[in-house]
Order: structure tokens, then sequence, then C-alpha cells
């Protein structure tokens, strides 16, 4: 990491006065910091307007200039107590040499690993050239947040991102993934790479100015329960270990994303400073069951910010009312989806700020 240092790229403060900071470190304020998934995207006019002008996806992640304006996008319209990076969880196997294209109306589609030799030509050695961009854009986004507004940055957790390297593509029950980690020798040696490389690419960003880092496993949920703790709660308390044993004081936050009861194993087993929490959770059990040393992020529908009316406010207000008394992070269960009315984001964020949720 020396050369990154020598390219000018700063050591996060460990004292911080943000609210999202504050709250991760285990303060309980009677209105919690809000910022929600996939707050920049195509839901936002604005955003459409610059994705109309770039070439691929993976163009707008590796443009500095850009992703750094869409990520500022939802803080200027929403002022959300934290930005998250404009980047993909797909960024880090395409660091590694994997073939990774976005391709309009089919999404992510890969060159698969399909076996011992397909691992072995992935490579760690350009992973910090090909990501440089995306720490341009942590520090361009750091000095365009005011005081108050923390940065997140993130990656893929191993299991997830796996299942796009092996399957070659997103699938509904991550088959190929599923029946390689089963019974291929060189499986194991995949997750350990990610995990490798995840930890670089999260002490990376936060030497560009994150102050906050999440590790996304979105399909963790795929897993079964005799394989969740090898595959998911594993991998992830070994990348927290790492980021860690640097950076002591940076907050991480899981999100083992349709777990269910693994949730309570999850946050106990993997050193995360707080865990996100999938729609499909109910806030009242997460409360009783999940450690209170564990923040608590999420829950709201997404479907219910697109019907906005009483679903929205109700779901507002069960969290507010679940959550009381213990530090929590408002978020939604799951990312914003395209067809989102950004004036329904408005309320979730007003409802919360005024406590009328709750």
């Amino acid at each position: 990491m020396s050369s990154l240092k020598a390219a000018g790229m700063r050591e996060p403060r460990a004292g911080s006065s943000k609210k999202l900071i504050r709250t991760l470190r285990g303060r309980t304020d009677a209105v919690p910091p809000i910022w929600m998934m996939r707050q920049a995207g195509r839901y936002l006019p604005e955003y459409r307007q610059i994705r109309a002008r770039t070439g691929s996806f993976l163009d707008l992640c590796y443009s500095p200039e850009l992703a750094c304006e869409v990520t500022l996008q939802p803080i200027r319209r929403y002022g959300f107590d934290a930005a998250i990076l404009f980047a993909d969880i797909l960024l880090v196997p395409h660091a590694l040499g994997q073939n990774v294209e976005f391709r309009e109306g089919e999404g992510p589609v890969l060159e698969k690993i399909a076996d011992g030799r397909a691992l072995a030509a992935l490579s760690m050695g350009g992973l910090h050239e090909v990501l440089a961009p995306v720490y341009e854009t942590v520090s361009r986004v750091r000095e365009g947040l005011d005081g108050e507004t923390a940065l997140i940055g993130f990656c893929g957790a191993p299991w997830t991102v796996a299942t796009y390297m092996v399957g070659g593509r997103g699938s509904s029950d991550q088959k190929e993934a599923r029946l390689a980690a089963y019974g291929e020798a060189w499986f194991p040696s995949l997750i350990d790479l990610l995990v490798e490389a995840s930890a670089e690419y999260l002490c990376a960003q936060i030497e560009a100015g994150a102050e906050v880092v999440q590790i996304f496993d979105t399909w963790a949920g795929n897993l079964a329960a005799s394989e969740f703790e090898r595959w998911c709660v594993t991998p992830v308390a070994d990348l927290v270990s790492r980021v860690k044993a640097r950076y002591r004081d940076v907050p991480v936050i899981g999100f083992p994303r349709g777990c269910g009861s693994g949730y309570a194993a999850f946050a106990e087993l993997t050193g995360v400073d707080g865990v996100g929490l999938d729609s499909a959770v109910d806030p009242a059990w997460a409360a009783r069951s999940i450690d209170r040393s564990v923040v608590l992020q999420g829950n709201l529908d997404p479907l219910a910010v697109v019907a906005g009316g009483r679903a929205l406010r109700d779901g507002v207000a069960a969290i507010e009312s679940a959550f009381a008394g213990r530090a929590h992070v408002f978020n939604l269960g799951h990312g914003l989806v395209p067809e989102t009315p950004p004036e329904h984001v408005a309320e979730v964020v007003e409802l919360v700020r005024s406590g009328a949720g709750g």
C-alpha cells in the first residue's frame, strides 16, 4: 500500500462527529442516521442523464469525474447522512483479470471460472492499477462532502462475488457455484483469493477517504444451513479481521441478505460493527436476537417506497418502534429499484428525521 500513500491518499481520522460513524460506534440517538442502498441510480433523472451519455457501465464506474458526480447526486437531493461510493462488486474480479461485461438488458456477463487452470490465470498483480480510478473517485467524493456526511466504501463478499465468477452471470439459485463449493478442490482457493483481494480493495478505499465500509453478501441466503458458516461467515470474518488489523477504528457493516436466523450467528462471529437486515427479517426479532453490541441497519421494503402512502408510513413506523432504544441506522432491506418515485424517497427521509415514523 505504500504506493497508494505516495500518491497522496490519506489516513482516516480515528475520531469523528459524523452521525453515522457515532451510531456505528454504539451511540443511540432519538433520530437515527439514514442512507439507502442504491441511493444513486436509475430512479433519479439526473443519474439517467449521465448514464445516457456514458459508454458502458464499466466506463462509468472507472470515470472518477462521473462516478463522483453520481455518488453526490442523492446527497444534494436528500441530504442523506452518508454517501456510498458508486461502483460495482464485480470490479474486483475484473481487476483480477477475469473478463467482465455489462450488457444492456442482460446485466453482468463474465468468462466462467470452471477449473483450477482458469483460477490460476487470475492475479493480484494488477489489482490496484486497475482499481486506481475507483480510489480517485473516493478521494473526490470525500472532498465534495460537508463535515456531517460520512463516506461509505464497499465490496462484495467472497461468496457472492464467487457466484458470479463461477456461474458467469447472476442466477436465481447460484447452482454452479454451490456445486463447485460442494466438490471442487479449487473452490476454497478462489474464496481465499477473494478475501485477500477484497481486503486490499477496502483498505485502499479507506486510504483514499472512505470512513465506513460495507460488505455485500447478496446471495448468502442461497447457501444451505450446513454451508453458511463455511462460505459466508468464515470468509467475511477473515475479511473483517484483515481490515481491522490496519484500520481498527473504521466501522464495518455486513449485509448477508436472505440468511434468516443466520443473522444472529453472522453478527456474533464475523466481527462486524453493524449488520444490514433484509426486508424479510422481523425487526422486532432482530432487536431481541442480535447482540446489542452490533448496530442494526435496515430494513424497509424497497417496494413499500415504490408504493408510498400507508405502506411506506407503516413500514417506517414498525422499524422505528422495534429499534427504539438501541443504536440503529435507517436503511432499506435491499436497494432502491428504478421505478421508485423520487418524492417517496424524500418522504422516507422526512418521516425518519421528524420522528413521525415512530
